[in-house]
């Protein structure tokens, strides 16, 4: 199965595909590259792309659970990423393949840790500020629950496991020193 997904930078577009199967494509009319696996981490797995000159570095987990089950959710993926030119460093980011209502953005919650998130279509982000809190509580904890609402209304809620969290997103970041 083939797995496409795009990823924004906090302040421009920056296209990413990502998954365990990765295909080649289009994005603003040139071709993007193909992601390079670089590992597994229990639930986790590790990839590089070359894009626009910079190598970006990402350890990334697919939801273990998904409600309501009464609905299509698509793919829905959590990940943190690097960019080697340093442009960002460990951004933690949750994407679907449907929008997400701008005025009730998604929650990340860890343990007894929750940050609020904002939107941009079907992925959404954390304050620049929280990024290393959170980071830091997915390598330490068990797991992470995201909770919002599609832009049609229906509130969703995804479980990831964090197991192999620690490790991925240490590979991922030593991958783009």
């Amino acid at each position: 199965m083939s797995i496409l997904f795009g990823m924004q930078q906090k302040t421009s577009s920056l296209g990413r595909p990502l998954g365990l199967v990765i295909l080649t494509a289009l994005l603003a009319g040139t071709a993007a590259a193909e992601p390079s696996a670089v590992g597994r981490f229990k639930d986790w797995a590790v990839f590089t792309e070359e894009k626009g000159g910079d190598l970006l570095c990402y350890a990334a987990t697919q939801a273990t659970s998904k409600s309501p089950s009464s609905v299509k959710h698509g793919d829905v993926w959590y990940y943190v990423t690097s960019w080697k030119s340093g442009q960002a460093r460990n951004q933690p980011s949750f994407r679907v393949t449907y929008d997400l209502k701008t005025d009730k953005a998604p929650k990340t919650v860890i343990g007894r840790s929750s940050w609020q998130m904002f939107t941009a279509g079907g992925e959404a982000f954390a304050e620049d500020a929280d990024d290393p809190r959170i980071v830091d509580a997915l390598k330490k904890g068990s797991s992470l629950t995201v909770s919002g609402q599609s832009a049609r209304g229906t509130n969703v809620t995804y479980r990831f496991s964090l197991s192999g969290s620690a490790d991925a997103i240490a590979k991922a970041e030593e991958a783009c020193r």
